[in-house]
């Protein structure tokens, strides 16, 4: 069975993870795995030059703010990388031999209609919480945040769509809904 773990940014998805991995889970961490193949792929490296510039590596290390500002310019030119890098990604976790996957932007890009998935988990928490831990996890302001809060799919609409919800809120205990999820998934 394939199950993928998604929710918006700063949901808490990696936290999730790391206690499936208490459970000898391992999960495939598709933001992660996109990094690597855009380091080490070079037909990924050089579609990326053609679409975002010259810029983007910067001897021979991708250049994170600028893919980013490329991004936040439009959706176009999310659509445009997200075609580039999602099938790498799922060939990359087709042949992982693993059948746990995270992705913040399951729907968002189509990647869930690019590999066979059967569960589809929700990680939520409510949404001045995510502002807040995305701003100090990665040290920028309520705007950028709310910025990159925009370009995904809407909670409530990605809850919609998936199977499962862990609440993660900060109140309500994790380990308990993992093991409940863990229950639900062997049924």
């Amino acid at each position: 069975m394939i199950v993928a773990l998604t929710g918006g940014i700063g949901s808490g998805k990696s936290y999730v993870c790391r206690l499936l991995a208490e459970r000898g889970i391992r999960v495939y961490d598709c933001d992660a795995h996109a990094k690597e193949l855009m380091r080490t792929s070079l037909p990924l490296r050089r579609q990326l030059k053609e679409l975002v510039g010259d810029g983007v590596f910067r001897g021979g290390i991708l250049q994170k703010a600028v893919l980013a500002e490329f991004l936040l310019r439009s959706d176009r030119h999310v659509q445009a990388v997200n075609a580039v890098i999602h099938p790498a990604v799922a060939c990359d976790f087709e042949q992982s031999g693993l059948s746990w996957l995270e992705s913040a932007i399951l729907f968002d890009s189509g990647f869930d209609r690019r590999t066979h998935i059967d569960k589809v988990v929700c990680v939520t928490a409510p949404a001045e919480t995510r502002i807040r831990r995305v701003m100090e996890r990665d040290g920028i302001i309520r705007e950028k945040t709310l910025g990159w809060m925009a370009r995904q799919l809407p909670q409530e609409e990605v809850l919609r769509r998936s199977d499962y919800e862990i609440v993660n809120d900060g109140v309500c205990p994790l380990a308990p809904q993992v093991d409940r999820l863990l229950s639900f998934i062997s049924e």
